[in-house]
């Protein structure tokens, strides 16, 4: 476990509303930022608004709006977005900031400096909706002959005086990294994907534009614009006050993980740590690129009316059971389908008949059997069930954090519920309500066992559901300072009152 931990979200554009995927990609940084923090790691959490560009100028002239104003807006929904999902970043940084412009600016110049940039004149195919340049070999022509971009995007013929980075001089030095580093890049498809990319040959990128001026202007020649990709990259160094920053946060870089979705992973695996190579500095330790979501089977799409409002997702059915199905549901890395009957499935089975009912039958049998207090067990008691189950318990915390390194989210949650399936078994064996006349000692030594083991489900816990596993601790009477890894080992204390407990998660009734 490292000291610090400095882990970004892409920064969002701002020509539209947040969606699923956008709150996806948050969800999974929030994750794995609490679970830091759980642990005693110093963690910068970074997520943001990307402003700049054609799109977002075609967008705010398509509202009547300046720009900025327009930007202003879209910006504030998804610092909505934070709220609602309670998302916990450490910093949101808009590329509209004087911080952002000035780091931005000075990224341009270090390459300058290196000689990676010189001026000439692009001629080729733009994707306005992409932001990004295609070539010819990569278009798709429709039947009518109308050339788009591989992700369906219109393209137009832009033909104008533009400044190029020397992308093809860091095509050893890409290959070379990614061959020390094959960790880098997950998961493994996208490593061979990004690597089959550079060996078939890298040109120089056009990273400037003169036929609009939404944008930070190019250092010494305000004809031109950065690129928006350019501009956008350097957040996460402006986050860090690049290159001025302090000790501490020039300590931070490289960022430990950027997670992206896989649709912006030549920008991110490729351009990106050319660029920091160029400037000097090492390239983010590992890029995770996830999957795509479908809506019912069908891919979403606002023309087709099927796009997924996180906020409504929200207030219908809470936040904690949003974040538990994101990502239970599909391994992280995969394309995954969204579909109510689902998400009711996995509230229902995993949720309300899972840590809801283990929950609530463990601290009901304590109110009515131990006067509501942490049952005495002393652990000369413990029999051979009971340490089986406290051992499996005591193991929960390495598993998961062991999977949330590799971004498992799917498998850390797998094996928090393998846990609770456990316990259920235990339980219905151990038949504790049976228990008050024959050996209330034993009942008492079965309950503790459980009570316990629910604060280990808890602890773990708090970083998919934050709001109904604080619940659960509440309900075992944990101490705010008690609730972190720091006090993994510390069980609960014979004879500490308990609050009467409630239902973290009411069954939801399929729709007929």
């Amino acid at each position: 476990m490292t000291d610090s931990f400095y882990l970004t979200t892409p920064i969002y554009y701002v020509n539209d509303s947040p969606h699923i995927g956008h709150a996806y990609t948050s969800l999974a940084c929030d994750v794995l930022a609490r679970f830091k923090r759980l642990q005693g790691t110093d963690v910068l959490f970074l997520t943001g608004t990307d402003e700049h560009g054609q799109k977002v100028e075609k967008a705010a002239a398509q509202a009547g709006l300046p720009p900025q104003q327009f930007a202003d807006d879209v910006s504030k929904r998804f610092q909505q977005l934070i709220a609602c999902l309670q998302f916990s970043p450490d910093d949101f940084i808009r590329t509209t900031e004087p911080r952002h412009k000035h780091s931005a600016t000075a990224l341009w110049q270090a390459l300058e400096e290196k000689g990676d940039i010189y001026l000439d004149r692009y001629q080729g195919w733009y994707a306005i909706r992409d932001e990004t340049f295609v070539a010819e070999s990569d278009l798709i022509v429709d039947t009518n002959g109308h050339k788009r971009a591989p992700s369906g995007a219109d393209v137009e013929w832009v033909e104008e005086e533009s400044y190029f980075f020397r992308l093809s001089r860091w095509q050893k030095p890409l290959l070379d990294h990614y061959r020390a580093h094959p960790d880098a890049i997950a998961p493994a498809s996208r490593l061979n994907e990004v690597v089959r990319f550079i060996e078939s040959g890298l040109k120089d990128l056009s990273i400037s534009r003169t036929t609009f001026t939404w944008g930070i202007p190019v250092p010494s020649n305000d004809k031109h614009v950065m690129y928006v990709w350019i501009d956008a990259l350097a957040n996460y160094l402006s986050a860090l006050n690049y290159p001025n920053g302090s000790a501490q946060q020039k300590a931070r870089w490289p960022a430990d993980l950027h997670v992206i979705g896989k649709d912006i992973l030549r920008f991110h695996a490729v351009y990106w740590p050319a660029l920091l190579m160029s400037a000097g500095l090492p390239p983010p330790r590992r890029i995770f690129a996830h999957g795509w979501w479908t809506h019912e089977g069908q891919k979403i799409s606002k023309s087709v009316g099927n796009v997924i409002d996180p906020f409504a997702l929200v207030d219908e059915w809470g936040v904690d059971a949003i974040r538990y199905f994101l990502l239970r549901e599909v391994p992280f890395g995969m394309d995954g389908n969204f579909s109510r009957s689902a998400l009711i499935t996995r509230i229902n089975s995993d949720l309300a008949n899972g840590i809801g009912n283990l929950s609530m039958r463990v601290l009901t049998l304590i109110q009515r059997q131990c006067d509501g207090s942490v049952p005495a067990c002393p652990p000369e008691q413990w029999q051979d069930p009971d340490k089986a189950l406290l051992a499996q318990a005591d193991k929960l915390y390495g598993v998961v954090a062991g999977y949330l390194d590799d971004q498992a989210f799917h498998l850390a949650l797998d094996h928090i519920w393998q846990l609770i399936a456990a316990s259920d078994r235990y339980i219905d064996q151990q038949q504790p309500w049976r228990l008050k006349d024959s050996d209330p000692a034993r009942m008492k030594v079965v309950l503790y066992t459980l009570s316990d083991v629910l604060r280990s489900i808890a602890l773990v816990g708090l970083a998919f559901m934050p709001q109904q596993m604080d619940a659960l601790c509440s309900m075992l009477s944990l101490e705010t300072s008690q609730r972190n890894f720091q006090h993994w080992q510390s069980r609960l204390v014979s004879g500490t009152p308990l609050p009467a407990p409630h239902v973290l998660f009411p069954r939801v009734e399929p729709p007929k």
